[in-house]
């Protein structure tokens, strides 16, 4: 039987997404499955700002160079931490179905309005304080069970803000202490790429993957992809991008959030889409 190996971060989110990608190799293409665990840039700095170092690729190059050396056939990756351009030689393979792409206020119980927010992200920070004015903000790193523990016994915050789809994907509903808070997309633009896992092949085998993968968390992503790749957007710029039905859910740290129609046109061909997209928000 043939052998795919997946090269995945060691962080328990990404083994968790990678067992996910395992299986479902195994089953539909009837091969073995093999995880290359690696640590990543972004894994050994843990006292690194992202958005001081601008975040792009720290997550993803060891990835992709064991790919590009023929140390794995596929690597599993946060669609939200691939930048919009990749090496050379290297594409998306697919995306397995999509989960839910919220972001989620984590705050102490009993607490109604945080005065100091733990997050690391721009993104998250500028579309937060617009919900709580004058809120103080402080940097926090590490794994999700690290950030949780961080507010709940360690009070380095009152709130974090973390994604509903890697908390689901390890299993965490709740947690002593903390209150979670679903937020809409009209207060908090998700990440382009969040709450999808994306699979990384060399260019040459893509056709082997054509038929595995997710078509529709393809289609959505495209677009969010584009308006990443137009932008140059890396973990320096508070930008968010979500597409879902007919509508296109937009934050930049120059227009604020807003909510765009999109006709499947729009899906069919992203790249023009963003290209217009980002003219008519004067961007471009």
């Amino acid at each position: 039987m043939a052998k795919i190996i997946l090269a995945t971060r060691k962080s328990p989110l990404a083994l968790a997404q990678s067992v996910m990608v395992a299986a479902h190799l195994r089953s539909a293409l009837q091969v073995e499955a093999e995880l290359l665990k690696m640590v990543t840039t972004g894994d050994r700095q843990t006292e690194w700002s992202l958005e001081q170092k601008g975040g792009k690729g720290l997550f993803t190059s060891e990835l992709e160079q064991a790919l590009l050396r023929g140390e794995a056939d596929v690597a599993v990756h946060s669609t939200k931490d691939l930048p919009g351009e990749m090496p050379a030689g290297l594409a998306i393979a697919g995306y397995m179905p999509r989960e839910n792409t919220r972001d989620v206020l984590v705050i102490r119980t009993g607490l109604a309005v945080p005065a100091k927010i733990a997050t690391g992200s721009p993104r998250r920070r500028l579309q937060i304080a617009k919900l709580f004015p004058g809120v103080e903000f402080t940097e926090i790193r590490g794994n999700v069970d690290t950030r949780l523990r961080k507010i709940a016994e360690q009070h380095v915050a009152d709130a974090t803000i973390l994604a509903a789809a890697g908390m689901k994907r390890l299993g965490i509903a709740s947690w002593p202490g903390l209150d979670f808070r679903p937020l809409e997309f009209t207060q908090m633009v998700p990440a382009v790429g969040q709450g999808a896992i994306a699979i990384q092949c060399r260019a040459a085998d893509v056709a082997k993957f054509s038929t595995v993968f997710d078509a529709a968390t393809a289609r959505g992503l495209g677009l969010e992809r584009a308006l990443q790749t137009a932008l140059g957007g890396g973990c320096h710029t508070a930008f968010g991008a979500h597409a879902v039905g007919a509508t296109l859910y937009f934050y930049h740290e120059q227009t604020g959030l807003r909510s765009l129609p999109l006709a499947a046109a729009d899906l069919d061909a992203p790249v023009p889409a963003a290209a217009r997209i980002l003219r008519e928000l004067g961007l471009k």
